[in-house]
């Protein structure tokens, strides 16, 4: 931690958060650390008890899952994050022209920043002063925002290390200024369908009439193309998917041995979605000593981990319409694998 780290409590808006500041240019509000804990075991076992198991996908984004989640980004099966860059570079001269230099960047799930770094670039051409809220669940946004401020010196960081839903609502509350909200990497998907609705108009209502909202979303390709990118030949996305059980033992004493399940995921054509789930390779009880919960598996009972919806452009359009949002833009790569969308509140 670097030696001008110093630690606020703050009696503000809102009393869930302390306010931790590293220098003028960042500080960053985090929950108190047993709400941390308490949101963490009470889904863990909530998951775990079900008739179907399942493990929250943002649960993946602990330090060594968004450094997995980078090597993932880098192969050659997994295209969603350079198609995305790509678009992202394309459409930097009329990102230029449609903002001003009253928008604040506001980023849900921003991890170690790499796509964020195009869109401060065009903020940067505009701006004498960068104002950029990312809100994550990982701590990983401490480390990542302290290597942006190297790049730019104009750059003003308040993280909030929270959900999504929590972190827009602390954006709402904060003050009047226009927001760019992004949200990129296609997270939308991982959402269940009823999810992905309720998510979007959470993120309308808490959107004042002049924000912008600008969202990656993949769509719907070869199921070939779909299955190599979430089950790569190299292992990595076994890792990432393996490593919340990790998680769950280093944060809640669960005595999981990781060489007894595997990963599996497939392309459900029908549903339009990538499943992901890990299989328990025996019958086994695993241990969870935090919460003192004994968690039975049988042999190849699956444990839901993250799905990854896939839509087509109609679907898109009806789904931001529904949802009460203007569609301003929509940009595509050359192989219409992606699109990336700008939107206003209706």
């Amino acid at each position: 931690m670097p030696s001008q780290f110093y630690y606020l409590s703050i009696l503000e808006k809102n009393l869930r958060y302390k306010k931790y500041v590293i220098d003028k240019k960042l500080c960053y509000f985090k929950p108190h650390a047993t709400k941390i804990e308490k949101s963490f075991s009470e889904e863990v076992i909530f998951g775990l008890g079900l008739k179907k198991k399942m493990i929250q996908p943002k649960f993946f984004y602990d330090i060594r899952g968004s450094d997995l989640f980078d090597k993932i980004c880098a192969l050659s099966e997994y295209y969603l994050a350079r198609t995305e860059i790509e678009i992202l570079n394309n459409i930097r001269e009329e990102l230029t022209m449609i903002l001003d230099s009253e928008y604040r960047l506001v980023e849900l799930g921003s991890g170690s920043a790499t796509k964020t770094r195009i869109i401060l670039d065009v903020l940067d051409k505009i701006q004498s002063k960068i104002e950029y809220f990312p809100i994550d669940i990982s701590d990983i946004l401490a480390e990542s925002s302290e290597i942006l401020l190297d790049s730019y010196s104009n750059l003003h960081i308040t993280g909030i290390i929270d959900t999504y839903e929590d972190g827009l609502q602390f954006i709402e509350e904060y003050d009047d200024k226009k927001n760019l909200i992004l949200f990129l990497g296609s997270s939308l998907g991982n959402f269940a369908e009823t999810d992905t609705m309720h998510f979007l108009k959470q993120i309308n209502k808490t959107m004042k009439r002049s924000d912008l909202f600008l969202i990656g979303l993949d769509l719907v390709k070869d199921k070939k193309i779909l299955d190599k990118a979430y089950d790569d030949s190299q292992g990595i996305t076994s890792q990432f998917n393996l490593n919340v059980l990790q998680r769950i033992n280093d944060g809640l004493g669960g005595n999981f041995d990781l060489n007894k399940f595997e990963h599996r995921a497939f392309y459900n054509q029908e549903l339009q979605r990538i499943e992901m789930y890990l299989k328990s390779k025996s019958e086994q009880i695993v241990h969870i000593s935090k919460t003192n919960t004994d968690v039975k598996f049988n042999k190849n009972e699956l444990i839901h981990t993250e799905y990854s919806h896939k839509y087509t452009i109609p679907q898109i359009k009806q789904m931001m319409n529904q949802c009460n949002f203007k569609i301003n833009n929509m940009w595509f790569d050359s192989n219409q694998y992606y699109c990336v969308l700008l939107a206003s509140k209706f």
